[in-house]
């Protein structure tokens, strides 16, 4: 007799239509045996799926090239497929789910033919962990397999928890013809289901994390009273042992690996790492709010990754372990074979090729490396690893953070007056985009705590949500917006970043243990100039002033646009979100 995991598998089968179907389990002889076929197996433009680089200087690294129109999000075709649109709402793509189904039975019909289906039991979270949740993928290239193992705990013990039940959630996934025609990410939140084709990108193949462990989390979180979120988890221990655990929302290569990786530049104070991207977030038996990462890998952004912006990644980079460690369209150095990208910390060589294979030199026009692309790398190779990583219960959360990438308006770091502002802070937040949304870099959008691609319902009941999770939390967390990328006049960032970043996060500490004051403003409490920690770096008490200066004339314009962006959820948006924004407009005036 099948189980309901089984006959799912078959079923697929018969849609698909593999040469072959492999059942994976985890191992490190299976993991060498992915690359091995990657690095003989062609991708549909004619190239290897993998290259192998320099294994002394590299250790277990490799190369692999995208499609050329294959290399980031493709938020214009990711749908979120309720039975009806509002309760998508105004921020998600949707889709009529049967409508949905029947055009994905039609691009799905055949499409493996000639290939291997691979079959990923997989756990999002440690098997341990009554937050854990157990997922089972499928996908038809080497690629997927060897980052989804990296990236969560694939093998036998998802199969032993899911056992008869039909309580796994389900992942289909092929590359097709990579054509971008024929490219859907279409989620089924009420069926725990995402049928994604067309694409190799990792937030649109590797099925557990944006498209699982935040838009259907998200779903699941709501309904469940928990959070799924786009959001670091760090310990920060000060001068005498005590850490303390936060969380923190930036969007895409707006500096969350860095901070979660963060070398201090504060002497007596570390740097825990318990994760750069995804938190589950759960109430305790303690009614204290707890953090998990369900990853067990890093899939971060390459550009702009040295020694100098992140040393402690690079270490992990270059570490020894049985997991492998993937490059995702950077340039290569043909004479040392190392993977090469603007910002690393040596020069060009004098024999380069670009993402896409093309010789390149320092005289070309576009960069070698994509401005998107990515490092695939476990977690167990970071030297900073949190020695509560694998709690299964988590850590207690004491500050929430949302970041922002605003070249001005926004203070370098404010603190909310309370929980019921700090959900107002949360869905104003707005930054420049970058390189991991396909769009153009630069342009200012609305990103409440870093969800907007990947909150999986109607964004006013995640608001609402929010607001309904901070009164049955116990001594909720305190809420903090920082800026580290505000600029003068000439375009010259403010605040130096990086490992400085610990001087600010040593105000929220001493703000937690009510150690220091602050300067309430309209929008919240912000610090005196001096009790920011500044000795050891060069920076002007002017400098100190225009970093925390809260400007009427561009809070004047941030608020018209705010209200612009509520707006777009009518009735449904919760009345504290538009009494806290009519606070904020009457102080303002």
């Amino acid at each position: 007799m099948s189980t309901p995991l089984e006959k799912w598998v078959q079923e697929q089968a018969e849609l698909t239509q593999p040469k072959s179907i492999h059942w994976c389990d985890g191992s490190e002889e299976e993991a060498r045996w992915i690359i091995k076929r990657g690095i003989e197996e062609e991708n549909i433009n004619g190239n290897p799926v993998f290259y192998r680089l320099n294994q002394d200087l590299w250790p277990n690294a490799y190369l692999h090239r995208s499609h050329p129109t294959d290399v980031s999000r493709t938020e214009h075709l990711t749908y979120v497929c309720h039975p009806d649109k509002e309760t998508a709402g105004p921020t998600n793509n949707w889709m009529e789910p049967e409508k949905a189904k029947n055009m994905l039975r039609q691009l799905f019909n055949g499409c493996m033919k000639g290939r291997t289906m691979y079959v990923l039991p997989y756990m999002m979270g440690h098997p341990d962990s009554p937050f854990a949740k157990a997922c089972v993928q499928i996908t038809d290239i080497s690629y997927v397999v060897a980052s989804m193992r990296i990236m969560t705990r694939m093998g036998k013990k998802a199969i032993e928890k899911i056992g008869n039940s039909n309580n796994f959630v389900r992942g289909l996934h092929s590359v097709g013809d990579f054509n971008p025609e024929r490219r859907f990410i279409m989620h089924f939140p009420d069926e725990n289901l995402v049928w994604s084709i067309g694409s190799g990108y990792g937030g649109n193949a590797l099925l557990g994390k944006k498209c699982f462990s935040l838009r259907i989390a998200s779903y699941l979180g709501y309904k469940q009273a928990w959070l799924a979120e786009h959001m670091v988890i760090i310990g920060i221990q000060d001068p005498q042992g005590n850490i303390t655990y936060i969380t923190a929302a930036m969007p895409s290569a707006c500096g969350k690996t860095n901070l979660a990786m963060m070398e201090s530049g504060l002497e007596g104070y570390k740097i825990w790492t318990l994760g750069d991207d995804i938190a589950w977030l759960n109430i305790g038996p303690d009614g204290r709010l707890y953090a998990i990462n369900p990853e067990i890998g890093f899939f971060g952004v390459v550009p702009g990754t040295s020694s100098k912006t992140n040393p402690n990644m690079i270490k992990t980079l270059k570490g020894r372990n049985f997991y492998p460690t993937l490059f995702t369209n950077t340039a290569l150095n043909l004479d040392t074979n190392e993977p090469w990208w603007e910002g690393y910390d040596t020069p060009c060589g004098n024999n380069m090729v670009d993402w896409q294979g093309k010789p390149w030199d320092i005289s070309s026009k576009t960069p070698a490396a994509h401005p998107n692309s990515r490092f695939t790398v476990s977690i167990y190779n970071t030297p900073t690893l949190s020695k509560e990583f694998d709690n299964p219960y988590g850590v207690p959360i004491s500050a929430i953070i949302f970041g922002v990438r605003r070249t001005n308006c926004i203070p370098l770091v404010t603190e909310a007056f309370s929980w019921k502002h700090g959900v107002f802070m949360g869905a104003r937040c707005g930054s420049e985009t970058t390189a991991a949304a396909e769009q153009k870099v630069g342009v200012l959008r609305r990103d409440p705590m870093a969800m907007l691609p990947f909150c999986g319902y109607n964004m006013a009941d995640y608001f609402r949500h929010w607001l309904l999770m901070g009164t049955r939390i116990k001594n909720p967390p305190r809420i903090f917006c920082v800026n580290w990328f505000r600029k003068d006049e000439n375009g010259q960032f403010l605040w130096p970043g990086f490992g400085e970043n610990i001087r600010v996060l040593k105000w929220m500490l001493d703000r937690i243990s009510n150690r220091i004051g602050g300067k309430e403003t309209p929008i919240g409490i912000v610090p005196m100039p001096q009790d920011i920690e500044t000795s050891g770096i060069n920076i002007s008490s002017e400098k100190m002033e225009k970093l925390l200066n809260i400007n009427k004339q561009e809070w004047q314009q941030e608020i018209k646009e705010i209200k612009n962006f509520l707006d777009t959820f009518g009735t449904r948006l919760p009345p504290e979100i538009w009494q806290e924004y009519q606070k904020l407009y009457n102080q303002l005036q």
